[in-house]
């Protein structure tokens, strides 16, 4: 029997860009953002990519124990698909309702503070409760907040945790587990998380360059996006779904790509379409040296007859465990509203070490065809963790 269709309605987002979809949308028209610029940080200047806006919407006194950045963040996404999960809610009741969250720093942010206040007061503050931080804390509560009693947990595998979200939130939904499920992702800039990647010399001191030849690292992030998904037909549906694990190494990746390429195939697969039906990209693209050769390479054997293709974390930071949602949310707008396909923006110096991409530099939409009735997003992660999501309309 073939398995029910999962269907996504529009996302709430905010990030680098902007603190809602419609600035999103009109930032990435105008080729700015806002929120990348230098910080300092405790290993050196570097660049980032920050949330403007005034967090200022407030968990209920109720949950004020889970205050801090990370969870604002979600609740600005939250309050963009509100009306979307009350009426979910009315339908098929709390219960039914699920949530499944990505994070990869969660509240870590909060703890740095505290013990800055510590060392500087003596004492913690009286505001931080070891909750804020807690890995697993942000779906437990969304749950709350939300006010649904469906299951709820958060997915950790660092920048695969919200594509892998998506791959748990519908089987939540074949399994009949739930009716509904709040799905996305969300990551806070925290010097743990900056100081790691700086450790590692991953960290690039200007704007990321992505498939350039001059790549020389990635800017972390901070965002969050959340979609509803259900069984609920819909105007674009989670088509396909391919995840693997090659644990090549701790935090490289496989030089050969072979773990990526299966999960691009599983997800093309499962979504019954050909490589040649996909009509956009958006790529994981950190502008690291090791992983942008892989990519290229695994695109490059599963598109032999190219597809159009960009990476976004020029614009957006890499958001670590929110990236796999947002990044799913560009080509859901992509597909959904017919904006034009995220433009990759790099210093156009091509590594002739790499196949030659057809990435999009300039303004371009998706084709009439069938071509442009499927697109993919692409998530890699430490540890070999791989997943790749494909919508269809």
């Amino acid at each position: 029997m073939k398995p029910d269709p999962v269907f996504l309605q529009a996302p709430g987002m905010i990030n680098a860009l902007g603190r809602n979809v419609n600035e999103i949308v009109d930032a990435l028209a105008a080729g700015v953002s806002p929120g990348m610029k230098r910080i300092g940080a405790a290993l050196g200047d570097m660049y980032a990519g920050c949330v403007e806006a005034a967090l200022d919407v407030a968990p209920p006194a109720a949950l004020a124990h889970f205050d801090c950045r990370n969870n604002r963040l979600l609740l600005s996404a939250l309050a963009q698909i509100a009306p979307a999960v009350d009426a979910a809610v009315a339908r098929y009741g709390p219960a039914r309702v699920g949530v499944v969250i990505g994070t990869s720093t969660s509240g870590i942010r909060a703890a740095e503070e505290a013990f800055a206040h510590r060392a500087a007061a003596g004492a913690m503050p009286p505001e931080f409760d070891y909750r804020q931080m807690e890995i697993g804390t942000a779906a437990p509560f969304v749950k709350a907040a939300l006010g649904v009693t469906g299951p709820a947990y958060t997915v950790s595998t660092a920048c695969t945790s919200s594509a892998k979200a998506f791959a748990a939130a519908r089987r939540l939904l074949r399994l009949r587990v739930c009716d509904a499920v709040v799905v996305g992702g969300a990551d806070s800039l925290c010097e743990l998380t900056l100081q790691g990647f700086a450790s590692l010399e991953s960290v690039s001191a200007s704007r990321t360059n992505p498939m350039s030849r001059n790549r020389c690292g990635i800017n972390i992030g901070e965002g969050a996006a959340v979609f509803l998904m259900s069984r609920d037909e819909g105007e674009i549906r989670l088509a396909g779904v391919g995840e693997s694990s090659d644990a090549h190494h701790i935090s490289a990746p496989d030089p050969e790509g072979r773990g990526a390429e299966d999960a691009l195939r599983e997800a093309i697969a499962d979504a019954g379409v050909t490589p040649s039906g996909i009509g956009y990209v958006n790529l994981h693209a950190t502008a690291t040296r090791h992983n942008d050769a892989m990519e290229a390479h695994v695109m490059a054997r599963v598109f032999p007859g190219g597809v159009p293709v960009s990476g976004t974390k020029p614009v957006t930071g890499h958001t670590l465990g929110a990236a796999g949602a947002t990044e799913l949310a560009f080509a859901w707008l992509a597909l959904a509203r017919r904006i034009a396909l995220p433009v990759h923006l790099w210093d156009g110096e091509a590594d002739t070490a790499l196949p030659l991409l057809d990435l999009v530099e300039s303004a371009r939409n998706l084709g009439g065809d069938a071509r442009g009735h499927y697109v993919m997003s692409n998530s890699f992660a430490f540890g070999g963790s791989n997943a790749s999501l494909i919508l269809g309309c």
